[in-house]
């Protein structure tokens, strides 16, 4: 008996002292000199976490990371990404670190009024993403976002994106495709009666225009507005960012008169209405122009110089403007 007490009072010192170690090996900090990147993939456990941590050089006993876990009531599934793990961080941050997914993230800038070609080859310089669609051609990246045959300029949304690091180009372009048609749908839904548009489509296409040929913000419900007078009495566009847009890379940028009066699906010039498709990424402010325009009896406006337009009724009126700005613009 006496014995059995003995053996008993030992088990629960061994165990008070393994849990008392336990406790400062939880809440000791990591070897760390530096701050240490380390991804974990989806599928991953926490066991599969800690040897990976261990590849890139932080030394963690995985068993007791999942001990540790169980007894902590932490041993859910980790989130997959990328981790940073500065010195300082003890295996308890750690492990609260991974089950509440706090991966490391970036910001991805698609800036409007760009086309798609130029977003990519300025994310094709992003060191922050996984770059997964540059051999893709612009067809087949559609079809990969679930929009085949679908040309790509207007279907994605400007805005700095805040995303996980190292996730992929194409995620990105397919959180910015289903944020536009979020802001599309919303505004088609609130758009002014009467506007001269069958779709949200044309709305978009007529959105990508104004961003285009607006200069400072309060014109853009200006210059939709004569867009939109253009379209109801049936008078042709005549645009020049659209005629830009269709030369594509034999755009020199100089603009001549030649190619004012060269046809392509995109010249509305020689085309009346709207051009087939978007000729850029629109914002949500010109969005909200082409749906919501400013109600004018202006047809005809010219650029100052200064970023801003003068708008005329007439064509009378609008010759002058043009003479008066040394023809600085062209509409």
């Amino acid at each position: 008996m006496r014995f059995l007490r003995f053996f008993l009072i030992l088990v629960l010192l061994c165990g008070a002292v393994a849990a008392g170690g336990g406790y400062v090996w939880f809440t000791r900090p990591l070897p760390l000199a530096e701050t240490v990147e380390f991804r974990v993939l989806p599928g991953m456990g926490l066991r599969d976490a800690a040897q990976t941590l261990n590849q890139a050089g932080v030394a963690i006993e995985p068993n007791l990371l999942v001990l540790a876990a169980r007894l902590s009531g932490q041993a859910r599934g980790i989130r997959a990404g990328t981790y940073g793990i500065a010195p300082g961080t003890t295996p308890q941050t750690l492990l609260a670190m991974l089950t509440a997914g706090k991966v490391l993230q970036v910001d991805a800038q698609l800036i409007e009024g760009w086309t798609f070609r130029q977003w990519r080859a300025k994310l094709a310089g992003h060191s922050g993403l996984e770059h997964v669609t540059d051999t893709l051609s612009e067809a087949e990246l559609m079809t990969r976002l679930g929009l085949p045959g679908q040309r790509p300029e207007g279907m994605f949304f400007p805005d700095t994106y805040r995303v996980d690091k190292y996730s992929s180009d194409l995620a990105l372009f397919a959180l910015a495709a289903r944020t536009m048609q979020k802001h599309l749908q919303r505004e088609w839904a609130r758009r002014e009666a009467n506007l001269p548009y069958r779709n949200a489509y044309e709305a978009l296409i007529m959105a990508s225009i104004v961003e285009k040929e607006t200069g400072i913000a309060s014109d853009r419900a200006l210059v939709a507005g004569v867009f939109v007078n253009r379209l109801r009495i049936g008078m042709r566009l005549q645009t020049d960012p659209t005629v830009i847009y269709g030369l594509g890379e034999r755009f020199d940028g100089n603009l001549r008169k030649v190619d004012l009066l060269t046809d392509t699906p995109y010249n509305t010039y020689t085309r009346a209405g709207l051009p087939p498709t978007p000729i850029t990424m629109p914002g949500l402010a010109s969005l909200k122009a082409a749906l919501h325009p400013a109600a004018t009896r202006a047809l005809y406006f010219v650029a100052r110089g200064d970023g801003s337009s003068h708008f005329s009724a007439t064509l009378e009126e609008h010759n002058q403007a043009v003479n008066r700005y040394q023809r600085r613009g062209r509409s």
